[in-house]
Parts: structure tokens; C-alpha cells; sequence
């Protein structure tokens, strides 16, 4: 199904598909996930993982961040971005690694982004806020028709969009029946 409809006749290219990208910020592997809507159906559009070299200073694992995910931005150009919140860590250094990755991430986008904390994402995909990776890895399989195995971080990121994509939706029904 084409995202893009063109009328030759009138020499116009028009969307007819809300393109969403999904981010799960980490300071070692940051995934996305690009699906679109069309209706009510959800397709994937693209997924996968920033792997970060560990041995890199965290100001370069920033800017590959950044960088990664702008290139990810200017290839699909999403109209719509979401992400996953932090949740504390007990560990103060880690939390900190992580909100920087997310800010890299925010930076990145150059557009409003929805924040999702974990809990709504699984409950939004799973139907239960407290479910394993593994169940959100199959559901994000089964709902955006996937065959093979995800990584955890593009699944997650995936998530995040397809909650997103819930989110919206329920919206637009409200404002109309408003």
C-alpha cells in the first residue's frame, strides 16, 4: 500500500497515511520504530536498533544518538514521534546516562513528542501494564503482522508507537463525538 497518492492530472503528491516514530532511549542501545497508519490498520514500516560502542566517550554516544536518529527522521519523515519516559533508577549515574540519551533522542526529532511511561505502553499493547518483554514482543509481532523475531529495543520502540497510534485515536473519537 503506497504511503504517497499522486494526481498526475493535477501535479500533486498528497500523504494519506499518519506516519509515527517510536523511540526507547538507552545510553548503550537506542531503538525506534516506524510504523504507519492507514484507518484503523497499523503497518511497519521500519525497526531496529542504535547500537552505541561502550568504549566511546558519553559525548559521542550522544551525538551518534542524535545523529542516527535524524538520518532515521529524514528517511521516513514521520509526522508524529513518541517516546518512553524514564522511570528512577536506584542507580543516580545510570538515570542520569539515560535522561541524556533521551534528550539526544527529544533533540533529534524537532517535533512535539508524546511521552509514554512503561506502564501505558504494555497496557496498551499487552492489555496488562505490568507484562513481560517477551509479551510485548509478540504482541507488537502479531498486531504489525511480523514474521520474524524483533530485538527487544526495536519491539520496545515499536510499542511505544503503536501506543501512540492508540492514543491518538481514542482522542480523535472523543473530539468528535464532542
Amino acid at each position: 500500500m503506497p504511503i504517497f497518492k499522486w494526481r498526475a492530472n493535477e501535479g500533486i503528491c498528497f500523504l494519506i497515511m499518519t506516519i509515527i516514530i517510536g523511540i526507547d532511549p538507552g545510553s548503550r542501545r537506542t531503538g525506534y520504530g516506524v510504523i504507519a497508519l492507514h484507518g484503523n490498520r497499523h503497518v511497519h514500516v521500519a525497526s531496529g536498533c542504535i547500537a552505541l560502542n561502550t568504549s566511546e566517550t558519553q559525548d559521542r554516544r550522544l551525538r551518534e544518538i542524535f545523529l542516527s536518529l535524524k538520518q532515521i527522521v529524514m528517511t521516513y519523515q514521520p509526522q508524529e514521534a513518541a517516546i518512553e519516559q524514564i522511570f528512577m533508577h536506584e542507580n543516580a549515574s545510570s538515570a542520569l546516562k539515560l535522561g541524556q540519551a533521551r534528550g539526544a533522542a527529544l533533540v533529534a526529532l524537532d517535533m512535539p513528542v508524546a511521552e509514554y511511561s512503561a506502564r501505558e505502553v504494555k497496557k496498551s499493547v499487552v492489555g496488562y501494564g505490568a507484562a513481560k518483554k517477551e509479551q510485548v514482543q509478540y504482541m507488537v509481532r502479531r498486531l504489525l503482522n511480523l514474521p520474524n523475531q524483533l530485538s527487544a529495543d526495536a519491539s520496545d520502540a515499536l510499542a511505544v508507537a503503536l501506543c501512540h497510534a492508540q492514543v491518538r485515536t481514542l482522542k480523535k473519537f472523543i473530539e468528535a463525538r464532542s
